[in-house]
C-alpha cells in the first residue's frame, strides 16, 4: 500500500510539473507576438504575393546596408542580424523566445512558432541565409539552420530555406572581370587572362559594394543558391544533437575519430564543408 501511495504521489508530481511547463510555454508564446516591423530591423518588399517574395537574412548591419541598396524592392526583403543568434540546442525556451534576433525572424516570417505555427501564413517563398564566406559565416549558418530545424522544421520540409553563395574571388584585367566561386574557377580565369590581372579575395560580404553584391549573390538570374532539405530526419536529428547539443564529450570523440589534424588539406576540406 505504501509503495502504491508513493507511485501515485510521483505521478501527481510529474503531472503538475508537465502542466507548469505547458503554462510557462503558453505564456512565453503569447508574449512573443510582435508587429510586422520586426523592431525596425526588416526592410520589407513591396509585393504582398508571398509566392514571388523572398527575404535575405544577412550577417551584419554593414552587409545589410549594401543588400538593401542592391535588392529589388518589389520582391526582396532584407533582415540584418547583429552577431550570432543563440545555439537553440543549448538554450531554454524562454531564452530562445527572448532573443532579439530570433524574435525579429519570427515576426518577419509571419508563421508564428510552436503550437501557433501556421506555414500558410508565411510571407516569403524563399528564406535565404546570406553570410560571409568564412568560418564565422559558416557558424552563423549552422546556428540558423539549427533554429529552423528545431523550432520551424516545416520551413525546411516544404523547401523554403536556402543558403546564398557569394563568390570567393573577383579577377579583373583591363575592364573585364570574372567572379569565381571556387579555386578551380579561379585557375580557369587565370588561364584566360594570362598575366597582369588583379585578384580580390572576398572574405566578407562587406568587401563587395552594393552592385557587386547584387550582381553576384542577389540577382535571380545570376546568383547561386543551395536549397536546404532533409533526407533522413532521424539521422539529421542525431547530427544536430551531436554538433550543436550539450554533450561535448560525444562531440569531441567524433572530432578525434573523423578529423586528421596532421593533414592540413583534410582539415581545410572539412572546414569548407561546414
Amino acid at each position: 500500500l505504501e509503495q502504491l501511495k508513493s507511485v501515485i504521489a510521483c505521478a501527481e508530481k510529474s503531472a503538475k510539473i508537465r502542466k507548469a511547463e505547458e503554462r510557462t510555454k503558453t505564456n512565453l508564446l503569447s508574449k512573443s507576438k510582435f508587429s510586422i516591423d520586426s523592431n525596425g530591423k526588416l526592410a520589407n518588399c513591396e509585393s504582398k504575393k508571398s509566392e514571388e517574395c523572398e527575404v535575405f537574412i544577412v550577417e551584419g548591419d554593414s552587409a545589410g546596408g549594401s543588400a538593401k541598396t542592391a535588392r529589388s524592392r518589389a520582391t526582396q526583403a532584407i533582415l540584418p542580424l547583429r552577431g550570432k543568434i543563440l545555439n537553440v540546442e543549448k538554450a531554454r525556451l524562454d531564452h530562445v523566445l527572448g532573443n532579439a534576433e530570433i524574435k525579429a525572424m519570427i515576426t518577419a516570417f509571419g508563421t508564428g512558432i510552436h503550437d501557433d505555427f501556421d506555414i500558410s501564413k508565411l510571407r516569403y517563398h524563399k528564406i535565404i541565409i546570406m553570410t560571409d564566406a568564412d568560418v564565422d559565416g559558416a557558424h552563423i549558418q549552422n546556428l540558423l539552420l539549427s533554429f529552423f530545424y528545431t523550432h520551424m522544421r516545416d520551413l525546411i520540409r516544404e523547401g523554403h530555406i536556402y543558403i546564398a553563395c557569394p563568390p570567393l574571388y573577383r579577377i579583373a584585367k583591363k575592364g573585364k572581370e570574372i567572379y569565381c566561386w571556387s579555386d578551380e574557377e579561379l585557375d580557369d580565369a587565370r588561364k584566360e587572362f594570362g598575366s597582369g590581372y588583379l585578384i580580390n579575395r572576398y572574405k566578407g560580404l562587406g568587401e563587395m559594394n552594393a552592385k557587386q553584391l547584387g550582381d553576384t549573390t542577389m540577382n535571380k538570374t545570376l546568383r547561386r543558391l543551395i536549397q536546404v532539405n532533409i533526407e533522413d530526419e532521424d539521422e539529421c536529428s542525431d547530427k544536430v544533437d551531436l554538433f550543436m547539443g550539450r554533450d561535448s564529450d560525444r562531440r569531441k570523440d567524433w572530432i578525434n575519430n573523423h578529423i586528421d589534424f596532421s593533414n592540413e588539406d583534410h582539415f581545410m576540406e572539412v572546414q569548407s564543408e561546414k
